[in-house]
């Protein structure tokens, strides 16, 4: 059995798995995972990932989660381009270090942009304070300009002159918000040429294939009273 990549683009570090793949001309099969549906909760995907989460990468005997170690294990294991993963050591240590500072920051506050904004009340039927909502969208902003500031800053992408995986990793989120119907490019003209620049280097038709699902979450009918039940617990632990 070849490559096999656990997905649902629904999850933004599916989506930055996806893309990193097709981009690269990796071969896999694609096995969806409907995390709506409630899927990553069955007793065959807990036995190959205990931690119920997608994405998930099978090579033959060999099963990762985690979605930077899996891009990590890609770039290594297929001899991507170098612009990806510099071997310069301080372009590599310029993505590590993004790499390291989204989980807690971007990530967390896109997720919760989704969800408080969008997911919660459209999709789960739960209302969403409203000062609640104001403190979420508040911190998305502050993460947005340390984006610009500190990462960006006056470059072209994050490590340099070419695409990296931290680009990667931060435009699949930043969708997240703008899944929910937020504005994130709207008056940061150098965020917004920087959106450009990465969906330019992915290629235009991928990126809208891999952000398809997202785009459309808002159209999601009601989930059923079974799913719902199923799937608050995590979510609320999730968004925390």
């Amino acid at each position: 059995m070849g490559l096999e990549l656990y997905l649902d683009l629904l999850s933004q570090p599916c989506r930055a798995v996806y893309i990193f793949a097709k981009k690269n001309g990796i071969p896999f099969e694609l096995r969806t995972v409907e995390l709506l549906k409630g899927q990553h909760f069955s007793a065959d995907f807990a036995q190959l990932n205990p931690l119920k989460k997608v994405p998930v990468l099978k090579d033959g005997d060999f099963t990762l989660t985690e979605s930077v170690a899996i891009l990590l294990y890609l770039t290594r294991k297929y001899k991507t381009p170098d612009h990806w993963y510099p071997q310069d050591l301080q372009a590599r240590a310029r993505v590590d270090e993004y790499l390291a500072w989204q989980h807690t920051a971007l990530r967390r506050n896109c997720l919760r942009t989704l969800w408080h904004k969008l997911m919660l009340p459209v999709f789960m039927g739960e209302p969403v304070a409203a000062e609640m909502l104001a403190a979420t969208l508040a911190e998305l902003e502050g993460s947005l300009q340390l984006l610009e500031d500190k990462f960006l800053q006056n470059k072209a992408f994050f490590a340099g002159p070419h695409i990296s995986l931290a680009d990667l990793v931060a435009i699949t989120e930043l969708m997240h918000a703008v899944g929910a119907g937020c504005q994130v490019f709207e008056g940061r003209p150098k965020l917004a040429a920087w959106r450009q620049r990465v969906e330019a280097a992915v290629g235009a038709v991928l990126f809208q294939e891999a952000h398809e699902v997202i785009l459309k979450v808002k159209d999601s009918p009601p989930a059923d009273p079974t799913i719902k039940q199923k799937l608050m617990p995590s979510i609320l632990a999730l968004i925390q």
